[in-house]
């Protein structure tokens, strides 16, 4: 199950600090303006900048939900490829799959918690040579799985498979093509555990 109490605390502090930091820049402004003309000034300066770097980092794209956007970092080169030439490429984009479905709420949450935390990852170079899902993660893909083919797995559930199971233990290839595919040096599911 997704922990959103973690998620809204981060993104909590997030907003709390970005409020903060506008809080002091109009300070800052307020300080060293005399008039009210270049406070307005001030004030358009300040969104114009804003503006600009939402127009540089295409800001906007990050809400929606196209593969290209997550494709953005080049450390997802080889899951957009392999995605690319998977399975599901026809079907659903990264969102459908490594997003919450519940309702927006949890959707857009979990989004801004987990774009923050690939952006820190890579602004830092500390994302790992195999990338691979979270165990957060790997429930949200898992009721995911379930969402979308329901009936498939209604009547595998029926059966004697065991409940620990996850769908890509047996369906490996099908969301990301093959594990070949891939430019990490090792697909040892020993190794990495998936």
């Amino acid at each position: 199950m997704v922990d959103y109490s973690r998620i809204i605390l981060y993104n909590g502090f997030i907003l709390l600090v970005g409020t903060t930091s506008i809080c002091i820049s109009f300070l800052i402004l307020e300080s060293f303006m005399v008039n009210r003309v270049t406070r307005i000034l001030g004030i358009i300066i300040l969104l114009a900048v804003l503006g600009f770097f939402a127009w540089v980092t295409d800001a906007p794209a990050y809400l929606g939900h196209q593969p290209a956007t997550c494709n953005n970092c080049h450390v997802m080169d080889a899951q957009y490829e392999n995605w690319y030439h998977g399975a599901h490429a026809q079907f659903a984009a990264c969102t459908d799959c490594h997003l919450p479905h519940q309702n927006i709420a949890s959707y857009y949450l979990f989004k801004g918690y987990s774009g923050m935390k690939d952006v820190l990852s890579f602004t830092f170079k500390t994302y790992p040579d195999a990338i691979r899902a979270t165990k957060q993660t790997d429930g949200i893909i898992q009721a995911n799985c379930i969402r979308c083919h329901a009936g498939t797995v209604e009547n595998i559930v029926a059966g004697a498979q065991p409940f620990d199971r996850t769908c890509w233990s047996c369906h490996r290839s099908i969301a990301h093509g093959e594990r070949g595919l891939s430019l990490s040096p090792s697909q040892d599911t020993e190794v990495y555990g998936k």
